[in-house]
């Protein structure tokens, strides 16, 4: 049984990318068959038409450097994660957002005696389902101790101090049912374990969305979680073609004991 993790740069997104493009060269050569080389609006939609090409070829070459088949940028995103959490594999972990259960699989691995709990809400761009991330880790040999719901991160079912560790990839910035990115990230360590670990990757930087990660920090210590860390700028950190920091410019990694 072979392995789908898909990629985080969709199908979809780039058959998307693709049709924008040939449209805008279909426009261009419509444009000059009607109004010959005078008129400005065929070298508008010929430089569109150029700007979308770039557009996808760029999209295309991060997919390659993401893809576990190609470069192996997301392999190399989840053990410098995994690296980060100070746990003894002993009891349950939980990943928030799982997709295609990449980094639930790559935890598994890590800690042979861990029982490894995955949710994601498996919203329709992603093209990641339930049944996927099964199949993923039946293929790497970790199927009996995976198991994967359903769920909404900014209301997980699970009870409070359930879980002995917590990860998350990526995820936080993308959920749509909660504004508040730091009551976000308090709902998943709500089902920590006092004295639990946990390591969470998103785009903090992001000043935006996480305003001023100091302040993010310092409002997690006054919530009683014993010690945080914080490591800005993980782009720099983990080993990847320059093209490719400008996409996750802003990412960083919150890791710690509750």
């Amino acid at each position: 049984m072979k392995t789908n993790y898909g990629n985080w740069i969709s199908t979809p997104m780039m058959k998307t990318l693709a049709f924008i493009a040939v449209g805008f060269y279909a426009l261009t050569g419509a444009f000059y068959v009607i109004f010959g080389t005078e008129q400005a609006a065929v070298y508008i939609a010929f430089l569109l038409a150029l700007f979308a090409t770039i557009v996808t070829l760029y999209m295309a070459y991060c997919r390659f450097v993401f893809s576990f088949e190609g470069g192996g940028l997301m392999g190399r995103i989840h053990t410098y994660l995994l690296d980060h959490l100070a746990w003894d594999g002993i009891g349950t972990v939980l990943d928030v957002g799982c997709g295609s259960g990449a980094l639930s699989i790559a935890a598994a691995k890590k800690f042979p005696l861990a029982e490894v709990q995955g949710m994601d809400y498996w919203g329709a761009m992603w093209n990641y389902a339930k049944e996927q991330c099964e199949r993923n880790a039946e293929a790497e040999g970790v199927g009996a101790r995976c198991c994967f719901q359903q769920g909404d991160a900014a209301k997980l079912d699970f009870p409070d101090n359930h879980f002995d560790a917590l990860i998350s990839n990526f995820v936080f910035h993308e959920v749509r049912t909660q504004k508040d990115k730091y009551l976000l990230v308090m709902e998943a360590l709500r089902t920590l374990k006092k004295g639990g670990t946990f390591a969470l990757h998103d785009t903090y930087g992001n000043r935006d969305m996480y305003g001023d990660m100091d302040e993010f920090i310092a409002a997690m210590r006054e919530e009683g979680i014993a010690d945080v860390s914080y490591i800005p700028h993980t782009e720099q950190e983990i080993p990847m073609p320059p093209p490719l920091r400008m996409m996750l410019r802003g990412a960083g990694l919150l890791y710690g004991t509750k």
